[in-house]
């Protein structure tokens, strides 16, 4: 009975140290797999930046002479980037997606271009993010979509805008500077700067706007004008000062207090 508790207990441990042999061998084997500037695989792009990564196991890749990846930007795993419907496939403008540097495309997001797709610097995407310029119509009633005729129009997406997981930016979409597009929103249409839009379609929800109180600004210099809040445009702000009372004056010397 000890020699069958004994064998157990071996085979518990090599099985053990197996798992983490394989772990190990894994982890490695997707350090050597990732595409960095050296690597075959980025010399077929248009433009692949210093310090990029595309990250193994990657998802669908071609068209690459038409991709231009900036500086320092991160492909997450299953991450797609396709330019036109087959590999080698001549196309009308060059490049067809543009990356800018610093950005992140999370685990299984696509990026597929048939015109113009742009995207600015420091934009961040959850998982799973669809961007495509590129759609069907659907004129005809007796014909089945898929074999109607597709029809483009260009992306736009401005520099630091955060896409949450599972949101689809559709053709035509002109989205601002610094805007977060909340998760699996559908985005058309142009989105002004500093917003946060949500929805199906996508609406806007709040808007940046300058505060003009107290405090220092984002440079820390005291410029209180530069200084970005928050408006949630279910409850708008009045647009005009209420008459100040007793109850609503400030208080000064040592009846003021640092209530926000």
């Amino acid at each position: 009975m000890g020699d069958i508790v004994r064998g157990r207990g071996v085979r518990r441990r090599l099985r053990r140290l197996a798992g983490e042999g394989a772990r190990w061998a894994s982890a490695r084997w997707n350090d050597l797999a990732a595409a960095d500037e050296t690597s075959r695989l980025a010399r077929g792009f248009g433009r692949f930046g210093a310090g990029t990564v595309i990250i193994h196991p990657r998802g669908a890749v071609y068209g690459e002479s038409y991709i231009h990846l900036g500086a320092d930007t991160l492909v997450g795993p299953h991450v797609t980037l396709s330019v036109g419907m087959l590999p080698d496939q001549q196309m009308v403008t060059d490049p067809v997606i543009r990356i800018g540097d610093g950005c992140l495309l999370g685990r299984g997001t696509s990026v597929v271009g048939h015109y113009e797709i742009v995207i600015g610097d420091d934009v961040f995407t959850g998982m799973n993010v669809y961007i495509t310029d590129q759609n069907h119509t659907y004129t005809d009633p007796e014909v089945p979509v898929g074999r109607q005729p597709p029809s483009e129009s260009p992306v736009h997406i401005g520099d630091g805008t955060w896409i949450g997981s599972g949101a689809v930016i559709l053709p035509g979409a002109r989205i601002g500077r610094q805007v977060v597009v909340a998760a699996n929103a559908v985005v058309r249409g142009t989105v002004p700067d500093h917003c946060v839009v949500a929805g199906v379609p996508a609406r806007i929800v709040r808007r940046r706007v300058g505060d003009e109180g107290d405090g220092a600004g984002p440079d820390g210099d005291g410029a209180a004008s530069a200084w970005p809040r928050v408006t949630d445009l279910r409850h708008p702000a009045p647009t005009t000062a209420p008459t100040p009372t007793a109850a609503s004056t400030p208080t000064t010397g040592a009846d003021a207090d640092d209530r926000l």
